[in-house]
């Protein structure tokens, strides 16, 4: 049995995987989850959508919002930090999709609300970008966090 975190020692930091899953996708998609140089860990990508038999409106949106946050938090906690220590905050958005019954507002506004209960002020910068599609085909939005130490 694995302990975690893994933490592999690269140029400037390490990798740190955080969890079994983080372990899995390390070997077999080949990209780490958080890579920490000197004081910056970088993020890797969340996906937060609907997983077989789970709901598509904003309230189930909102748990699978929190299932990807409770994710990143981890991993920020497995590098060393949390949270308050994000800078920036990237999301990829499918804004148009069977995985979602509502609109960019809808999604918009269950995004913020969630954030907020994971990232009190001061806020991070943010920059939210549409897309037709992400790595997983229920993927509704992709995450991913720059955190400063």
């Amino acid at each position: 049995m694995t302990d975690f975190p893994l933490r592999i020692a690269s140029t400037g930091g390490e990798v740190v995987i955080a969890s079994e899953r983080a372990e899995t996708m390390y070997n077999s998609f080949k990209f780490a989850a958080a890579r920490r140089v000197e004081r910056t860990i970088y993020l890797s990508g969340v996906i937060a959508g609907p997983l077989r038999g789970e709901g598509r409106d904003v309230e189930a949106f909102k748990a699978q919002l929190r299932r990807a946050f409770a994710d990143i938090g981890a991993t920020l906690e497995a590098a060393g930090a949390s949270f308050a220590h994000v800078a920036m905050i990237n999301t990829f958005h499918v804004w148009t999709s069977d995985n979602f019954e509502g609109d960019r507002n809808a999604q918009l506004g269950a995004f913020i609300a969630v954030k907020d209960e994971f990232m009190p002020p001061p806020h991070p910068a943010w920059t939210a970008v549409g897309t037709t599609g992400l790595a997983q085909d229920t993927g509704v939005v992709e995450i991913q966090m720059i955190a400063h130490l």
